[in-house]
C-alpha cells in the first residue's frame, strides 16, 4: 500500500510487465507495495478514522429491495467462480467476498475496485508481507494500528480487520483528493501523480465487474 504498503516488493519494471500481463493471467501478477511515508493526522481526522475502524464485525448483507439483493447475489456468485483458482475452499472464499462487499460499501467504495486493489497489492495472499513490513490483503503498514487502531499490528493479518483498515484508509485518501480516484490510489501506494499503480488497479478491477 505504501503507508499502507511501503517498500516495493518487485522492481518497477517487473510491476509494469505484470500490470500488462494481469489482464491475461490475473493470478500471475506479483504483489505491489509502495513506499508512502507516515503522515501526521490532525486530531479530528484521527478520531474519525479510529471510530471508523472500531465498529463491530460485519453482519450479513441486508437489502432494501429484492432487485438489490439479486445484484449482490449475482456479483457474489460470479466472482466466487472467478476466485476459485486462488481460494479453493468454498466457505473461505464466500466469507472473503462477503467481507469485501460489506467493507467496500461501508466505506463508500466499489467492491470490484477493492478486489482489484487486493489483487495488485497482495495477489490475494492473506499473509503477504512487503519488504517494509506492510501486511495482509491490502498491504496495511503496522503504524496504522498505532495511529487509529489498538496498537496490535498482528491483527492486520485478520481478514476482516485488514480489509476494514484498507478500505477506511483508501476512503480517507479519496476524501483528501476530493473524489479523484486516480490521485487517491497514487497516495495509497505512495506514488501520487504517477500512472503505473492506478492503471494497474483499474485494469485489475475490470476482471471483477459483474454486469
Amino acid at each position: 500500500m505504501s503507508a499502507v504498503g511501503a517498500g516495493r516488493s518487485v522492481s518497477r519494471r517487473a510491476c509494469l510487465a505484470a500490470g500488462g500481463a494481469a489482464l491475461l493471467a490475473p493470478w500471475a501478477a506479483p504483489a505491489w507495495a509502495g513506499k508512502q511515508a507516515e503522515e501526521p493526522l490532525i486530531d479530528s481526522v484521527r478520531s474519525a478514522l479510529s471510530s471508523a475502524i472500531a465498529n463491530k464485525a460485519p453482519p450479513k448483507p441486508s437489502f432494501a429491495n429484492f432487485d438489490d439483493r439479486l445484484v449482490y447475489l449475482r456479483w457474489l456468485g460470479t466472482n466466487s467462480d472467478r476466485l476459485k483458482k486462488r481460494k479453493s475452499e468454498d466457505q473461505t472464499r464466500i466469507e472473503f467476498l462477503e467481507t469485501i462487499w460489506y467493507e467496500a460499501k461501508r466505506a463508500g467504495l466499489e467492491p470490484s475496485l477493492v478486489l482489484g486493489l487486493v489483487q495488485v497489492e497482495s495477489g490475494f495472499r492473506k499473509y503477504a508481507i512487503s519488504v517494509a513490513g506492510a501486511r495482509g490483503y491490502m498491504q496495511v503498514m503496522p503504524f496504522w494500528s498505532r495511529l487509529i487502531g489498538d496498537g496490535d499490528a498482528s491483527r492486520l493479518f485478520h481478514m476482516q480487520t485488514n480489509l476494514r483498515f484498507g478500505c477506511v484508509i483508501l476512503r480517507h485518501y479519496l476524501d483528501r483528493e476530493q473524489g479523484d480516484l486516480f490521485l487517491a490510489l497514487g497516495r495509497y501506494n505512495g506514488s501520487r501523480g504517477q500512472p503505473e499503480y492506478p492503471n494497474m488497479v483499474f485494469g485489475a478491477r475490470k476482471q471483477w465487474v459483474v454486469t
